[in-house]
């Protein structure tokens, strides 16, 4: 059959028609074999745009989901069991990171505070599950998002989210950015300090714990160094000065249940008498001068603060197990000193996160 016009090299919108229409004559009988032979896509070519439906391409601004409808969507992390991919095991956390939402905070002093918080929900997953609607972690944490935030509604929010989820473990973690106005050494100027805390209520096995972190960052001057540049001015005349740098301390603490309130103000406080050389906010030069004094009557090895801080916690009866990480952030060395004390349970660990001492580094 000839689908060219006579004396014409190019075939015209005829012959393209009457060429398809004979192959999909051929088609009809030909195997599937024989049409991947000639060509893997022919089965494209061949489909008539009159088999598929006509698709609306304009969004149904008033289209309403009723119940009915929304029985018919299908749900397939909460398929069965036959659905799990991988070991059929025990998954101890899963859930949602970082979302974020102002709430409300007591404060020790000045009424409450409007910060904004990021959140981490998670609960237990059993074996035979497939997974969870992590949306109901948010839905449930939004109905208290009202309310000023204590580890009471903390725990309200916890036992939403464990009955929606059907879960038998489950944790709710806080974190945020506190402010406390800080007076200066000797001029009486005064600026906010802002505190990395974070809330943490963590419920294994039906016990609770209730967690408060803290990143205190102070000054660490090096005894060695101190000692030593002494030597040279005294010895020899010799002007030297001791190496000092920014360091960090992260707190944490297990709150007891049947003590008193530990506020945020409390835990910044005993980190401050335990170790007195917290970075400056307001500074003139009587400050200046005034720092470089406080630094040198308060010399500190990484592991003298260690222990410093340690004695703080152990002295506070609301406070009951508890861990200690601090990492002085070397001027001297190309590395840095750490150590971490911990004392309990619940903080025991014989390996650390990799990553540990590099979420230890504050920019200002």
């Amino acid at each position: 059959m000839n689908v060219i016009a006579p004396g014409s090299t190019q075939p015209d919108r005829a012959a393209a028609t009457a060429a398809l229409d004979t192959l999909r004559a051929w088609a009809a009988a030909a195997s599937q074999s024989e049409m991947d032979a000639l060509d893997p896509a022919l089965a494209r070519l061949l489909t008539k745009v009159d088999d598929y439906p006509e698709f609306n391409r304009i969004y149904p601004d008033d289209f309403a989901v009723g119940d009915n409808y929304k029985a018919t969507l299908p749900d397939l992390q909460n398929g069965p069991s036959s659905l799990i991919r991988g070991a059929k095991q025990q998954i101890q956390h899963v859930g949602i990171s970082n979302f974020r939402l102002p709430l409300r905070f007591h404060t020790r002093d000045n009424g409450d505070l409007t910060l904004e918080t990021s959140v981490t929900g998670s609960v237990s997953l059993e074996a035979d599950k497939k997974g969870i609607n992590m949306s109901r972690i948010m839905r449930s944490f939004y109905k208290h998002g009202d309310q000023t935030f204590s580890f009471e509604v903390m725990e309200a929010a916890l036992d939403d989210y464990k009955t929606d989820l059907e879960s038998l473990d489950a944790r709710i973690q806080m974190r945020f950015s506190f402010p406390m106005k800080i007076e200066s050494l000797r001029s009486g100027l005064s600026g906010y300090q802002y505190y990395d805390i974070a809330l943490e209520l963590v419920e294994i096995a039906g016990v609770r714990k209730k967690i408060m972190h803290l990143d205190y960052v102070y000054s660490s001057t090096c005894p060695c160094s101190l000692e030593l540049s002494e030597h040279a001015r005294a010895t020899r005349g010799q002007l030297a000065t001791p190496h000092s740098q920014r360091s960090v301390a992260r707190i944490s603490v297990d709150v007891k249940y049947d003590a008193d309130c530990l506020w945020f103000e409390d835990l910044i406080e005993a980190a401050r008498r335990a170790v007195p050389t917290e970075t400056q906010v307001m500074v003139k030069r009587e400050d200046e001068q005034a720092f470089a004094e406080l630094n040198a009557a308060n010399p500190i090895f990484v592991e003298d603060a260690a222990r410093l801080f340690c004695e703080q916690l152990q002295a506070d009866p609301r406070i009951g197990d508890f861990r200690v990480v601090a990492s002085h952030q070397e001027s001297l060395h190309s590395h840095d000193a750490i150590s971490i004390l911990t004392q309990g349970d619940t903080f025991a660990a014989q390996s650390i996160d990799p990553k540990l001492f590099t979420t230890l580094f504050h920019v200002g």
